[in-house]
């Protein structure tokens, strides 16, 4: 999957009027998850994604693997992407459904099982989802 269509597919399922609204959302999204995940773990799934949106993975504190569930994650991405929580969960699940089909499928059951349960299911439920509520 190209840059494009990443962008293309996360304006889409997150119902965002722009591609700059849906490029802020997966910044939000990847930069968070990032730091949620631990070691080398970012580096792998960026390798996988067009350099314009692995770089978010790459930030200076990704592979911190700072503990911290689903409310906590969707109040970063909220305050990184400047929206409310509700709209920050369904971002996260848009983003998360077009990630899941833009890397393989070992790499993306390796990020997986860095997240605890809470997360995994986030992440899982893809933009249509019930996810937990934030």
């Amino acid at each position: 999957m190209n840059y494009d269509e990443f962008i293309g597919q996360v304006q889409h399922r997150a119902r965002l009027s722009s591609r700059a609204h849906a490029e802020r959302a997966t910044r939000a999204v990847l930069e968070t998850l990032a730091l949620r995940l631990a070691g080398g773990e970012p580096k792998n799934l960026a390798s996988q994604l067009p350099p314009e949106i692995g770089r978010y993975l790459l930030e200076p504190d990704a592979g911190a693997g700072k503990r911290f569930g689903p409310r906590e994650f969707y109040d970063l991405v909220a305050m990184r992407e400047g929206i409310d929580m509700p709209d920050a969960a369904h971002h996260v699940r848009a983003v998360a459904s077009v990630l899941r089909e833009a890397v393989s499928p070992g790499e993306w059951q390796n990020m997986l099982a860095q997240l605890p349960p809470d997360l995994d299911q986030l992440m899982e439920s893809g933009s249509e989802g019930q996810g937990p509520t934030p």
